[in-house]
């Protein structure tokens, strides 16, 4: 298999609810302006706390500073797993599970922390730039690696590079284990042609700008029963939208298209309180328990926490393998 470095440089952000009235302008440009906006990788997630916003440096650009603004300091690169010189593909979300297996699990050994964003055409691994040297190192035995430079792949080499700790050595961080909520919820993972998106405008900004939402810093308790979680992403010219049912009826049924099973999915969200951005092995801690279950998932990461999305009959069966895996570590 290939893993390709794509060329973005992306910024993590947060907007707090109610200061989403100061970026609504420039979000719209995002979502509807690309040529305007010369953005090439933009997602925008809305959870009961916060919006989170994933976004390359011109897009970032749009982004004026306000105390309503949060940015994670790094900056973060998109990784890709690539088979048989297709990207992992929602149709095999399996695969797709056992593939952030074999990238997280040994990135997570060797200390290096990662943010997922999962989307209806493939899964995106996002490393800080400054673990790359260690992300390669520890990933050239399992994978052939790539660079993109201006469209362009060209091979990378290992950069021997050591963080202090031996290369698939035994020492691993130490595991948190992490609460998990299981919202009623049943969610869609869909697709649009990104031609049709102004057919869907007025939709859309009233679903992501005016929908009802949980009080500010409102945290979900064990006794809620659904939970608020919209996700949109147009990345390099592919649309991707995860929402739930009670969204998806809001939508134009013809415009909208998602897998040949119409598969419906659970939500389980990781973490009581915010994980922060440091913490090693949040995404193996669940990922890898479940593709040794073949269970399949998407798993999108936020500003304050960690949400997969699992197939509906298999959704309870989480939390076990959750705990199976941490009695094994």
């Amino acid at each position: 298999m290939d893993l390709h470095i794509l060329d973005h440089r992306l910024r993590v952000t947060s907007i707090c609810k109610n200061g989403l009235v100061n970026f609504t302008h420039p979000l719209i440009k995002l979502i509807f302006l690309r040529n305007r906006a010369r953005c090439k990788f933009f997602s925008l997630t809305e959870t009961p706390e916060n919006y989170t916003v994933v976004l390359d440096e011109e897009g970032f650009k749009e982004l004026q500073p306000s105390e309503h603004l949060l940015v994670e300091s790094s900056v973060w690169l998109p990784l890709n797993v690539v088979s048989n010189g297709n990207s992992s593909s929602s149709s095999q979300a399996v695969g797709v599970t056992k593939i952030a297996k074999s990238v997280i699990a040994p990135l997570a050994q060797q200390h290096v922390s990662v943010f997922m964003l999962s989307t209806y055409q493939t899964d995106f691994i996002l490393v800080r730039e400054k673990d790359l040297a260690v992300v390669i190192n520890t990933l050239e035995e399992e994978f052939n690696i790539y660079r993109e430079v201006g469209g362009e792949y060209s091979a990378v080499l290992s950069q021997h590079v050591h963080n202090g700790f031996q290369k698939n050595g035994k020492e691993a961080p130490q595991l948190t284990v992490h609460p998990l909520l299981i919202p009623q919820n049943q969610f869609c993972v869909m697709s649009l042609d990104p031609d049709t998106l102004p057919a869907i405008a007025t939709t859309l900004i009233d679903v992501l700008f005016y929908s009802n939402s949980p009080k500010e810093g409102a945290l979900p308790s064990q006794d809620l029963d659904c939970i608020k979680f919209f996700s949109f992403s147009l990345i390099d010219g592919y649309v991707s939208l995860v929402m739930d049912t009670e969204a998806q009826r809001q939508f134009p049924a013809d415009l909208l298209f998602t897998s040949s099973s119409r598969e419906l999915w659970r939500m389980v969200r990781i973490g009581g309180q915010p994980l922060g951005f440091d913490e090693c092995g949040i995404v193996a801690q669940i990922s890898q328990p479940l593709a040794d279950n073949n269970i399949s998932a998407y798993y999108i990461s936020t500003f304050s926490f960690d949400h997969a999305l699992v197939s509906k009959p298999l959704a309870a069966d989480v939390t076990e393998c959750q705990q199976r895996y941490q009695m094994t570590e």
